[in-house]
Protein backbone atom coordinates (compact mmCIF):
# COMPACT_ATOMS: atom_id res chain seq x y z
CA UNK A 1 0.00 0.00 0.00
CA UNK A 2 1.88 2.71 -1.42
CA UNK A 3 2.67 5.58 1.61
CA UNK A 4 1.03 3.55 4.27
CA UNK A 5 3.48 2.82 7.24
CA UNK A 6 2.59 0.74 10.01
CA UNK A 7 2.67 3.57 12.58
CA UNK A 8 0.11 5.27 10.59
CA UNK A 9 -2.63 2.64 9.66
CA UNK A 10 -5.21 3.95 11.79
CA UNK A 11 -5.84 7.03 10.43
CA UNK A 12 -5.91 5.52 7.24
CA UNK A 13 -7.95 2.57 7.67
CA UNK A 14 -11.18 3.71 6.18
CA UNK A 15 -9.26 3.23 3.07
CA UNK A 16 -9.39 -0.28 3.41
CA UNK A 17 -11.87 -1.33 5.95
CA UNK A 18 -14.09 -3.08 3.30
CA UNK A 19 -11.71 -5.26 1.97
CA UNK A 20 -11.50 -3.95 -1.61
CA UNK A 21 -10.55 -5.72 -4.50
CA UNK A 22 -8.73 -6.30 -7.57
CA UNK A 23 -8.29 -9.16 -9.78
CA UNK A 24 -8.49 -9.18 -13.87
CA UNK A 25 -7.38 -11.20 -16.86
CA UNK A 26 -7.33 -10.80 -20.45
CA UNK A 27 -9.79 -13.15 -21.17
CA UNK A 28 -13.59 -13.48 -21.44
CA UNK A 29 -15.91 -10.87 -20.84
CA UNK A 30 -19.66 -12.44 -20.57
CA UNK A 31 -22.37 -10.16 -21.19
CA UNK A 32 -24.85 -12.46 -21.11
CA UNK A 33 -28.26 -11.77 -19.45
CA UNK A 34 -31.44 -12.81 -20.77
CA UNK A 35 -34.50 -15.53 -19.29
CA UNK A 36 -35.73 -13.72 -15.78
CA UNK A 37 -35.46 -16.87 -13.02
CA UNK A 38 -39.08 -18.07 -11.38
CA UNK A 39 -40.28 -15.61 -8.46
CA UNK A 40 -38.86 -17.98 -5.81
CA UNK A 41 -35.68 -17.65 -6.99
CA UNK A 42 -35.35 -13.70 -7.09
CA UNK A 43 -32.85 -10.99 -5.21
CA UNK A 44 -34.87 -8.42 -3.60
CA UNK A 45 -31.70 -6.51 -2.69
CA UNK A 46 -31.17 -5.75 -6.61
CA UNK A 47 -34.18 -7.18 -8.49
CA UNK A 48 -34.73 -10.61 -9.87
CA UNK A 49 -31.87 -12.83 -10.81
CA UNK A 50 -31.46 -13.01 -14.85
CA UNK A 51 -30.25 -17.05 -15.61
CA UNK A 52 -26.88 -16.88 -17.66
CA UNK A 53 -27.26 -18.46 -21.05
CA UNK A 54 -23.42 -19.68 -20.32
CA UNK A 55 -24.95 -21.47 -17.25
CA UNK A 56 -22.07 -19.99 -14.79
CA UNK A 57 -23.45 -17.03 -12.75
CA UNK A 58 -26.82 -15.75 -12.58
CA UNK A 59 -26.47 -12.31 -11.78
CA UNK A 60 -29.52 -9.16 -11.29
CA UNK A 61 -30.40 -6.98 -14.77
CA UNK A 62 -27.22 -4.56 -15.05
CA UNK A 63 -24.98 -6.87 -13.92
CA UNK A 64 -21.95 -8.82 -15.25
CA UNK A 65 -19.13 -11.11 -14.75
CA UNK A 66 -15.49 -11.80 -16.36
CA UNK A 67 -13.42 -14.76 -15.60
CA UNK A 68 -9.71 -13.00 -14.88
CA UNK A 69 -7.67 -16.17 -13.58
CA UNK A 70 -7.66 -19.54 -14.00
CA UNK A 71 -5.94 -22.50 -12.25
CA UNK A 72 -3.07 -23.47 -14.29
CA UNK A 73 -2.45 -20.26 -16.39
CA UNK A 74 1.42 -19.33 -16.14
CA UNK A 75 1.73 -16.15 -14.25
CA UNK A 76 4.37 -13.71 -14.48
CA UNK A 77 7.02 -15.32 -12.52
CA UNK A 78 6.73 -18.36 -14.70
CA UNK A 79 4.87 -20.27 -12.03
CA UNK A 80 1.07 -21.30 -12.58
CA UNK A 81 -1.69 -20.02 -11.35
CA UNK A 82 -2.25 -22.77 -8.24
CA UNK A 83 -5.80 -24.37 -7.79
CA UNK A 84 -8.30 -24.21 -4.73
CA UNK A 85 -8.67 -20.25 -4.68
CA UNK A 86 -10.17 -19.34 -1.10
CA UNK A 87 -9.70 -16.34 1.08
CA UNK A 88 -8.75 -12.88 -0.24
CA UNK A 89 -8.80 -9.52 -0.09
CA UNK A 90 -7.76 -6.44 -1.72
CA UNK A 91 -6.09 -2.81 -1.70
CA UNK A 92 -5.35 0.07 -3.14
CA UNK A 93 -2.41 -0.02 -5.23
CA UNK A 94 0.25 2.28 -7.60
CA UNK A 95 -1.80 4.46 -9.98
CA UNK A 96 -5.45 3.62 -8.67
CA UNK A 97 -4.52 -0.13 -9.29
CA UNK A 98 -5.76 -2.83 -7.25
CA UNK A 99 -4.02 -5.52 -5.42
CA UNK A 100 -5.53 -8.86 -4.78
CA UNK A 101 -3.60 -11.27 -2.50
CA UNK A 102 -5.69 -14.91 -3.06
CA UNK A 103 -5.19 -17.76 -1.16
CA UNK A 104 -5.10 -21.15 -2.02
CA UNK A 105 -6.25 -24.26 -0.01
CA UNK A 106 -3.99 -26.72 -1.44
CA UNK A 107 -1.97 -30.06 0.05
CA UNK A 108 1.12 -31.19 -1.70
CA UNK A 109 -0.31 -33.58 -3.71
CA UNK A 110 -2.57 -31.51 -5.32
CA UNK A 111 -2.15 -29.06 -8.39
CA UNK A 112 0.10 -26.36 -7.30
CA UNK A 113 2.55 -23.22 -8.87
CA UNK A 114 5.53 -25.80 -9.68
CA UNK A 115 3.61 -28.08 -11.91
CA UNK A 116 2.31 -31.23 -12.09
CA UNK A 117 5.85 -33.39 -12.02
CA UNK A 118 7.61 -30.20 -9.87
CA UNK A 119 9.06 -29.08 -13.30
CA UNK A 120 9.29 -25.64 -11.94
CA UNK A 121 9.81 -26.26 -8.86
CA UNK A 122 13.98 -25.18 -10.06
CA UNK A 123 12.76 -21.48 -10.55
CA UNK A 124 12.62 -20.66 -6.53
CA UNK A 125 15.59 -21.93 -3.78
CA UNK A 126 14.70 -23.82 -1.47
CA UNK A 127 14.55 -20.99 1.54
CA UNK A 128 12.15 -19.33 -0.31
CA UNK A 129 9.38 -21.61 0.37
CA UNK A 130 8.11 -22.27 4.19
CA UNK A 131 8.36 -26.19 3.84
CA UNK A 132 10.38 -27.53 0.88
CA UNK A 133 9.50 -30.90 2.19
CA UNK A 134 12.87 -32.05 0.79
CA UNK A 135 12.54 -31.34 -3.04
CA UNK A 136 9.79 -34.00 -2.94
CA UNK A 137 6.38 -32.71 -1.46
CA UNK A 138 6.93 -28.94 -1.14
CA UNK A 139 4.44 -26.90 0.12
CA UNK A 140 1.47 -25.82 -2.76
CA UNK A 141 -0.66 -23.76 -1.11
CA UNK A 142 0.36 -19.92 0.05
CA UNK A 143 -0.75 -17.11 -2.19
CA UNK A 144 -1.03 -15.42 -5.07
CA UNK A 145 -1.09 -11.47 -5.90
CA UNK A 146 -3.11 -9.99 -8.88
CA UNK A 147 -2.83 -6.08 -10.07
CA UNK A 148 -5.70 -5.08 -11.49
CA UNK A 149 -6.74 -2.26 -13.47
CA UNK A 150 -10.30 -1.62 -13.02
CA UNK A 151 -11.20 1.39 -15.42
CA UNK A 152 -9.35 -1.10 -18.44
CA UNK A 153 -10.94 -4.07 -16.30
CA UNK A 154 -7.66 -6.37 -17.05
CA UNK A 155 -4.84 -7.82 -14.87
CA UNK A 156 -1.64 -5.60 -15.15
CA UNK A 157 0.19 -8.76 -13.88
CA UNK A 158 0.02 -11.89 -11.52
CA UNK A 159 2.79 -13.98 -9.14
CA UNK A 160 3.06 -15.88 -6.14
CA UNK A 161 3.76 -14.24 -3.19
CA UNK A 162 3.66 -16.69 -0.09
CA UNK A 163 4.74 -20.30 -1.18
CA UNK A 164 5.72 -23.49 0.84
CA UNK A 165 2.63 -23.74 2.83
CA UNK A 166 -0.42 -25.94 3.57
CA UNK A 167 -4.01 -25.59 3.19
CA UNK A 168 -4.61 -21.65 2.57
CA UNK A 169 -7.85 -21.28 3.61
CA UNK A 170 -8.55 -17.83 4.64
CA UNK A 171 -8.05 -15.48 6.17
CA UNK A 172 -8.05 -11.37 6.24
CA UNK A 173 -6.76 -7.81 5.71
CA UNK A 174 -4.96 -5.35 7.64
CA UNK A 175 -5.09 -1.80 7.90
CA UNK A 176 -1.49 -1.44 7.41
CA UNK A 177 -1.69 -2.98 3.51
CA UNK A 178 -0.58 -6.69 4.38
CA UNK A 179 -2.84 -10.10 4.04
CA UNK A 180 -2.59 -12.46 6.96
CA UNK A 181 -2.77 -16.05 5.59
CA UNK A 182 -3.84 -19.40 7.64
CA UNK A 183 -3.50 -22.45 7.44
CA UNK A 184 -6.45 -24.86 8.16
CA UNK A 185 -4.08 -27.95 9.16
CA UNK A 186 -2.25 -28.99 11.97
CA UNK A 187 0.46 -31.40 9.72
CA UNK A 188 3.78 -32.04 12.35
CA UNK A 189 7.18 -32.25 10.52
CA UNK A 190 8.23 -35.78 9.02
CA UNK A 191 7.33 -38.29 6.77
CA UNK A 192 4.59 -40.17 6.44
CA UNK A 193 2.37 -41.56 3.05
CA UNK A 194 4.38 -40.67 0.73
CA UNK A 195 4.22 -36.87 2.36
CA UNK A 196 7.63 -35.26 3.14
CA UNK A 197 6.78 -31.92 5.54
CA UNK A 198 10.13 -30.32 6.65
CA UNK A 199 8.14 -28.02 9.35
CA UNK A 200 5.25 -27.93 11.25
CA UNK A 201 2.23 -26.66 10.00
CA UNK A 202 -1.34 -25.21 11.93
CA UNK A 203 0.30 -20.97 11.70
CA UNK A 204 -0.39 -17.94 10.29
CA UNK A 205 1.43 -15.81 7.90
CA UNK A 206 1.55 -12.15 6.93
CA UNK A 207 2.07 -11.46 3.30
CA UNK A 208 2.41 -7.08 2.18
CA UNK A 209 0.25 -6.10 -0.99
CA UNK A 210 3.00 -4.95 -2.76
CA UNK A 211 2.31 -4.90 -6.82
CA UNK A 212 6.10 -5.70 -7.46
CA UNK A 213 6.75 -9.60 -8.47
CA UNK A 214 8.28 -10.96 -5.28
CA UNK A 215 7.93 -13.76 -2.56
CA UNK A 216 7.01 -12.92 1.40
CA UNK A 217 9.18 -14.09 4.07
CA UNK A 218 7.85 -17.61 4.96
CA UNK A 219 7.97 -16.78 8.95
CA UNK A 220 5.08 -18.36 10.96
CA UNK A 221 3.52 -16.30 13.31
CA UNK A 222 3.55 -18.35 16.03
CA UNK A 223 2.55 -16.38 19.30
CA UNK A 224 -0.96 -16.13 17.12
CA UNK A 225 -1.09 -20.32 18.12
CA UNK A 226 -0.99 -23.21 16.05
CA UNK A 227 -4.41 -24.86 15.23
CA UNK A 228 -6.76 -25.41 12.54
CA UNK A 229 -7.05 -21.67 11.43
CA UNK A 230 -9.74 -20.34 9.15
CA UNK A 231 -9.43 -16.78 8.92
CA UNK A 232 -8.95 -13.20 10.91
CA UNK A 233 -10.02 -9.77 11.62
CA UNK A 234 -8.11 -6.84 12.82
CA UNK A 235 -9.75 -4.19 14.86
CA UNK A 236 -8.13 -1.15 13.30
CA UNK A 237 -8.66 1.20 16.49
CA UNK A 238 -7.00 -1.25 19.06
CA UNK A 239 -4.50 -3.52 16.28
CA UNK A 240 -6.13 -6.73 18.39
CA UNK A 241 -7.34 -9.42 15.81
CA UNK A 242 -9.32 -11.84 15.88
CA UNK A 243 -9.37 -15.50 14.55
CA UNK A 244 -11.30 -18.54 13.46
CA UNK A 245 -10.86 -21.96 14.35
CA UNK A 246 -12.70 -24.46 12.02
CA UNK A 247 -13.84 -27.47 14.04
CA UNK A 248 -17.19 -28.62 15.36
CA UNK A 249 -15.88 -27.93 18.79
CA UNK A 250 -13.71 -24.46 17.86
CA UNK A 251 -12.83 -21.64 20.31
CA UNK A 252 -12.98 -18.05 18.87
CA UNK A 253 -9.54 -16.04 20.02
CA UNK A 254 -7.92 -12.78 19.85
CA UNK A 255 -4.99 -11.60 19.47
CA UNK A 256 -3.17 -8.82 21.63
CA UNK A 257 -0.32 -7.99 19.55
CA UNK A 258 3.00 -6.14 22.04
CA UNK A 259 3.12 -3.41 19.16
CA UNK A 260 0.31 -2.90 17.31
CA UNK A 261 0.91 -3.43 13.84
CA UNK A 262 3.49 -5.46 13.90
CA UNK A 263 2.75 -8.67 14.68
CA UNK A 264 6.37 -10.43 14.37
CA UNK A 265 6.96 -8.49 17.69
CA UNK A 266 4.52 -11.25 19.35
CA UNK A 267 1.53 -11.02 22.03
CA UNK A 268 -1.19 -12.81 24.07
CA UNK A 269 -3.74 -14.99 22.93
CA UNK A 270 -6.68 -15.43 24.36
CA UNK A 271 -10.04 -17.29 23.88
CA UNK A 272 -13.59 -16.04 24.42
CA UNK A 273 -15.71 -16.40 27.36
CA UNK A 274 -19.29 -15.97 28.19
CA UNK A 275 -19.92 -14.13 30.78
CA UNK A 276 -21.44 -16.23 33.70
CA UNK A 277 -21.47 -19.03 31.18
CA UNK A 278 -18.98 -20.70 31.56
CA UNK A 279 -17.72 -23.75 28.28
CA UNK A 280 -21.46 -22.21 26.52
CA UNK A 281 -21.82 -24.36 23.81
CA UNK A 282 -22.99 -21.68 21.16
CA UNK A 283 -24.37 -24.41 17.98
CA UNK A 284 -28.00 -24.17 18.90
CA UNK A 285 -28.51 -27.61 18.09
CA UNK A 286 -30.60 -28.61 20.94
CA UNK A 287 -32.67 -25.93 20.89
CA UNK A 288 -31.92 -22.32 20.89
CA UNK A 289 -29.38 -21.91 23.83
CA UNK A 290 -28.59 -18.91 22.28
CA UNK A 291 -31.25 -16.25 21.00
CA UNK A 292 -30.99 -14.79 18.18
CA UNK A 293 -30.86 -10.66 18.60
CA UNK A 294 -29.70 -11.14 22.43
CA UNK A 295 -26.63 -9.44 23.62
CA UNK A 296 -23.82 -11.22 25.89
CA UNK A 297 -21.23 -9.49 27.65
CA UNK A 298 -17.51 -11.24 27.49
CA UNK A 299 -14.42 -12.04 29.14
CA UNK A 300 -11.24 -13.66 27.13
CA UNK A 301 -8.70 -15.99 29.27
CA UNK A 302 -4.90 -16.42 28.52
CA UNK A 303 -4.18 -19.57 26.28
CA UNK A 304 -1.03 -21.35 27.36
CA UNK A 305 0.77 -24.18 25.40
CA UNK A 306 -0.05 -22.02 22.40
CA UNK A 307 1.89 -24.47 20.26
CA UNK A 308 -0.42 -27.55 21.04
CA UNK A 309 2.03 -30.39 19.31
CA UNK A 310 -0.92 -32.51 20.39
CA UNK A 311 -4.10 -30.33 18.83
CA UNK A 312 -5.67 -29.77 21.70
CA UNK A 313 -5.85 -25.92 22.13
CA UNK A 314 -9.37 -25.81 21.61
CA UNK A 315 -9.89 -28.50 24.83
CA UNK A 316 -7.93 -26.69 26.99
CA UNK A 317 -9.69 -23.53 26.76
CA UNK A 318 -13.27 -24.84 26.82
CA UNK A 319 -12.35 -26.71 30.10
CA UNK A 320 -11.10 -23.00 30.95
CA UNK A 321 -14.29 -21.80 30.54
CA UNK A 322 -14.19 -20.27 26.97
CA UNK A 323 -17.22 -20.68 24.75
CA UNK A 324 -17.01 -23.32 21.99
CA UNK A 325 -18.15 -22.03 18.60
CA UNK A 326 -19.51 -25.12 15.41
CA UNK A 327 -17.23 -24.23 12.66
CA UNK A 328 -15.85 -20.96 12.99
CA UNK A 329 -14.69 -19.67 9.43
CA UNK A 330 -15.33 -16.53 7.51
CA UNK A 331 -14.57 -13.13 9.57
CA UNK A 332 -14.28 -9.51 8.67
CA UNK A 333 -14.27 -6.20 10.21
CA UNK A 334 -16.83 -3.98 9.10
CA UNK A 335 -19.47 -1.07 10.82
CA UNK A 336 -17.00 -0.80 13.80
CA UNK A 337 -18.19 -4.61 14.75
CA UNK A 338 -16.43 -7.95 13.97
CA UNK A 339 -18.77 -10.71 11.89
CA UNK A 340 -18.15 -14.31 11.60
CA UNK A 341 -19.93 -17.39 10.13
CA UNK A 342 -20.16 -21.06 12.12
CA UNK A 343 -20.94 -22.72 8.76
CA UNK A 344 -22.80 -25.58 10.59
CA UNK A 345 -24.23 -23.81 13.59
CA UNK A 346 -28.46 -23.59 14.18
CA UNK A 347 -31.03 -26.25 15.11
CA UNK A 348 -30.53 -27.60 10.84
CA UNK A 349 -26.86 -27.19 11.21
CA UNK A 350 -27.51 -24.51 8.05
CA UNK A 351 -25.29 -21.85 9.61
CA UNK A 352 -25.24 -18.96 11.97
CA UNK A 353 -23.93 -15.26 11.85
CA UNK A 354 -22.30 -14.00 14.75
CA UNK A 355 -21.68 -10.33 15.66
CA UNK A 356 -19.09 -9.13 18.15
CA UNK A 357 -18.89 -5.10 19.20
CA UNK A 358 -15.41 -4.33 20.62
CA UNK A 359 -15.28 -2.86 23.72
CA UNK A 360 -13.97 1.14 23.31
CA UNK A 361 -10.56 0.18 25.68
CA UNK A 362 -10.68 -3.57 23.90
CA UNK A 363 -7.38 -5.01 25.26
CA UNK A 364 -6.72 -3.28 28.55
CA UNK A 365 -7.13 -3.03 31.74
CA UNK A 366 -10.40 -1.45 31.61
CA UNK A 367 -12.01 -3.87 29.29
CA UNK A 368 -13.74 -5.68 32.79
CA UNK A 369 -16.07 -2.36 33.44
CA UNK A 370 -16.88 -2.18 30.05
CA UNK A 371 -16.70 -5.37 28.31
CA UNK A 372 -16.48 -6.36 24.12
CA UNK A 373 -20.36 -7.64 23.31
CA UNK A 374 -21.24 -11.04 21.39
CA UNK A 375 -25.05 -11.09 19.49
CA UNK A 376 -25.81 -14.50 17.11
CA UNK A 377 -27.18 -12.11 14.31
CA UNK A 378 -28.73 -13.91 12.04
CA UNK A 379 -29.50 -18.27 12.12
CA UNK A 380 -32.40 -18.38 9.74
CA UNK A 381 -32.53 -21.58 9.44
CA UNK A 382 -34.10 -21.73 6.25
CA UNK A 383 -32.06 -23.04 3.42
CA UNK A 384 -34.26 -20.84 0.77
CA UNK A 385 -32.26 -18.04 2.21
CA UNK A 386 -29.24 -18.93 3.18
CA UNK A 387 -27.19 -22.32 3.95
CA UNK A 388 -23.55 -22.91 5.16
CA UNK A 389 -22.10 -19.57 4.65
CA UNK A 390 -18.24 -19.46 4.59
CA UNK A 391 -16.19 -16.75 3.64
CA UNK A 392 -17.91 -13.02 4.48
CA UNK A 393 -17.29 -9.41 3.65
CA UNK A 394 -18.55 -6.24 4.73
CA UNK A 395 -20.02 -4.20 1.53
CA UNK A 396 -18.94 -0.18 1.17
CA UNK A 397 -22.45 0.23 2.34
CA UNK A 398 -22.57 -2.06 4.95
CA UNK A 399 -24.32 -4.76 4.23
CA UNK A 400 -22.53 -8.61 4.18
CA UNK A 401 -22.13 -10.65 1.71
CA UNK A 402 -22.01 -14.21 2.58
CA UNK A 403 -20.38 -17.22 -0.04
CA UNK A 404 -21.98 -20.44 0.60
CA UNK A 405 -20.04 -23.69 0.93
CA UNK A 406 -21.98 -26.58 -1.08
CA UNK A 407 -20.32 -28.18 -3.44
CA UNK A 408 -21.49 -30.16 -5.97
CA UNK A 409 -24.80 -27.74 -6.11
CA UNK A 410 -25.93 -24.74 -7.07
CA UNK A 411 -24.40 -22.09 -4.59
CA UNK A 412 -25.53 -18.51 -4.04
CA UNK A 413 -23.66 -15.16 -2.55
CA UNK A 414 -26.11 -13.87 0.10
CA UNK A 415 -26.61 -10.09 0.90
CA UNK A 416 -27.47 -9.39 4.50
CA UNK A 417 -28.73 -5.78 6.10
CA UNK A 418 -27.69 -4.04 8.80
CA UNK A 419 -31.24 -5.09 10.04
CA UNK A 420 -31.22 -9.13 9.42
CA UNK A 421 -32.92 -8.87 5.97
CA UNK A 422 -31.05 -11.30 3.54
CA UNK A 423 -31.43 -11.45 -0.36
CA UNK A 424 -29.51 -13.81 -3.16
CA UNK A 425 -26.96 -11.26 -5.08
CA UNK A 426 -25.59 -14.39 -6.95
CA UNK A 427 -26.49 -17.60 -7.97
CA UNK A 428 -23.26 -19.89 -9.42
CA UNK A 429 -24.03 -23.25 -11.51
CA UNK A 430 -19.76 -23.76 -11.23
CA UNK A 431 -20.96 -26.76 -8.94
CA UNK A 432 -18.44 -25.53 -6.47
CA UNK A 433 -18.00 -23.53 -3.41
CA UNK A 434 -17.67 -19.52 -3.36
CA UNK A 435 -14.92 -18.04 -1.81
CA UNK A 436 -12.99 -14.36 -0.88
CA UNK A 437 -15.56 -12.27 -1.91
CA UNK A 438 -14.25 -8.72 -1.83
CA UNK A 439 -14.48 -4.99 -3.50
CA UNK A 440 -12.16 -2.99 -5.01
CA UNK A 441 -11.05 0.39 -3.51
CA UNK A 442 -13.02 2.06 -5.83
CA UNK A 443 -16.03 0.33 -4.71
CA UNK A 444 -17.07 -0.82 -8.54
CA UNK A 445 -15.92 -4.61 -8.77
CA UNK A 446 -16.85 -7.43 -6.65
CA UNK A 447 -14.42 -10.25 -6.71
CA UNK A 448 -15.09 -14.00 -6.44
CA UNK A 449 -13.77 -17.19 -6.31
CA UNK A 450 -15.66 -20.69 -7.34
CA UNK A 451 -12.94 -22.95 -5.59
CA UNK A 452 -12.95 -26.03 -7.32
CA UNK A 453 -13.13 -24.21 -10.98
CA UNK A 454 -9.98 -22.81 -9.93
CA UNK A 455 -11.64 -19.68 -11.06
CA UNK A 456 -11.62 -16.53 -9.79
CA UNK A 457 -14.40 -13.95 -11.09
CA UNK A 458 -14.86 -10.42 -11.51
CA UNK A 459 -18.49 -8.97 -11.14
CA UNK A 460 -19.14 -5.14 -12.21
CA UNK A 461 -22.72 -3.41 -12.33
CA UNK A 462 -25.06 -0.66 -10.74
CA UNK A 463 -23.36 -0.91 -6.92
CA UNK A 464 -25.76 1.21 -5.39
CA UNK A 465 -25.64 2.17 -1.53
CA UNK A 466 -27.32 0.84 -0.26
CA UNK A 467 -29.71 -1.77 -2.04
CA UNK A 468 -33.51 -1.81 -1.94
CA UNK A 469 -34.63 -4.18 0.85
Amino acid sequence: MTGLTRRSFLSRWGAVSTGAVTAGFAGLRLLTRSEPIDAAEQAPGYGRLVRDRQRLLDLPSGFSYSIISRRGDEMDDGLLVPGRPDGMAAFPGPDGSTILVCNHELNPDQQGPFGRRLERLGRLKPDQLYDFGGGRTPGCGGTTTIVYDTRAQRVVRQFQSLAGTYRNCAGGPTPWGSWITCEETVQLKGQANGLVADQNHGYVFEVPARAEIGLADPVPLEAMGRFNHEAVAVDPHSGVVYLTEDREDGLLYRFIPHEPGTLRAGGRLQALTVTGQSGLVTNNWDGPTVPVGKTLAVEWIDMDGIDAPDDDLRERGFQAGAAQFTRGEGIWYGNDEVYFACTNGGQKEAGQIWRYVPSPVEGTSAESRQPGQLELFIEPDDTRLVENADNLTVAPWGDLVLCEDRSGRVVRMVGVTPRGGLYTLARSHLRTEFAGATFSPDRTTLFVNAQGRGFTLAITGPWKTPPAG
